[in-house]
């Protein structure tokens, strides 16, 4: 920072001026810090005032990111009835080069689009958009008997970068019976660094979510399934999220993250979401790895959660290296009371690492919505 000696010979016009710009800079620096407000009405203003676009964000982003976003992006069209540049979105990921790098906009119409989409690593800056008003339906059917259960994804996104915004993303394989093995399906896999999804609707049953590895930002999106329905080892913010349970009579869990040690920095912190849903006996989370970090603050939690809260698994040694915790949930399944004496209830200090954007190192990649 520069102090008083620095500006010596200047005019107090250029100082007042040098003084600005320092501390314009600064709050650029540190805005992923400012916590997210308790009060869910002011989520929207908090973002907008936070996650500013890139012409107001230039000289503060990762540098493979500002040289991506420095040039106009190309936007590809996909309509089934032809009046786009392709009739299907793999069509249109084909014809992105490897080693792109600039942001190609992928803009898709309303439909049902019948494809297993990968995008690969060597394409990074991808956004997959549909209109907030006709919101494409990217379907498959593929299961872990077929595939293996991270490849069984309707969508599996490799590369950095990736954006996906008014999406509707499905795997449309039945819902598995707990007898015949390999009936999980993943509806999407997100395996790069650096990802966020707006306003996207995830469906499926078992395993619907592989939030897999990288920094993720989810926000205003809908998350359904069964058990395990968001899993991985991602580092992750869940905000304005609705996570819809289908329950019934056997296990029904929605997080399993997959942190092996303590030493490992990730985790999903789940921010202003709802959880409701259908039957009751629901966990937020278990130990499926030996040290899982899952965090619920201001969080509306319906009567299907389980008052125990959280699973060990079965493994009672996890529960000296498990982080589960909640801070000023509601609802009729969030009592504290009631949870396992392995789970936590967060201060107000403590949490300050998990409601803010600096979680996902935020201000060096993170940026609102594309308009297309």
């Amino acid at each position: 920072m520069a102090n008083k000696l620095e500006f010596r010979g200047l005019p107090p016009l250029a100082i007042a001026i040098l003084s600005l710009l320092i501390a314009l800079a600064q709050i650029a620096v540190s805005d992923d810090k400012i916590p997210i407000p308790a009060d869910k009405s002011q989520v929207n203003a908090w973002f907008q005032q936070n996650v500013q676009a890139f012409e107001a964000r230039k000289g503060t982003l990762d540098p493979n990111l500002e040289a991506a976003e420095a040039i106009p992006p190309k936007v590809i069209r996909v309509s089934q009835d032809g009046s786009g540049d392709f009739k299907t979105v793999t069509e249109a990921i084909n014809s992105i080069p490897a080693g792109n790098s600039q942001r190609v906009i992928v803009s898709i119409a309303g439909g049902v689009y019948k494809e297993k989409i990968t995008i690969e690593r060597t394409k990074p800056f991808v956004t997959l958009y549909g209109s907030p008003n006709d919101m494409p339906k990217l379907t498959y059917s593929g299961t872990a008997q077929q595939y293996g259960t991270v490849d069984s994804a309707s969508i599996i996104v490799e590369s950095d970068y990736f954006v996906g915004a008014n999406l509707i993303i499905e795997n449309s394989a039945p819902r598995p019976d707990g007898k015949a093995a390999g009936g999980q399906a993943v509806a999407l896999r997100t395996s790069g660094d650096k990802a966020a999804f707006y306003n996207c609707r995830m469906l499926g049953f078992q395993d619907t979510l592989c939030d897999d590895r990288g920094f993720h930002f989810f926000k205003d999106c809908y998350i359904e399934g069964t058990v395990d329905f968001i899993f991985g080892s991602g580092t992750s913010i869940y905000l304005n999220t609705e996570l819809r349970v289908l329950g019934d009579s056997g296990l029904s869990v929605i997080t399993a993250q997959a942190r092996q040690s303590n030493t490992e920095d990730t985790g999903y912190s789940l921010v202003h979401c709802s959880i409701t849903g259908t039957g009751n006996g629901t966990f937020l989370g278990r130990a499926w790895m030996p040290s899982p970090r899952v965090i619920f603050s201001y969080t509306d939690m319906s009567s299907v959660i389980n008052p125990l809260g959280w699973s060990d698994n079965f493994h009672p040694e996890r529960q000296r290296t498990v982080t589960f915790a909640e801070y000023k949930c509601s609802g009729e399944g969030s009592t504290p009371a009631g949870r396992a004496k392995f789970a936590k209830q967060l201060s107000d200090a403590d949490v300050q690492t998990f409601i803010s954007l600096s979680y996902i190192v935020g201000s060096k990649w993170l940026l609102p919505p594309p308009r297309v």
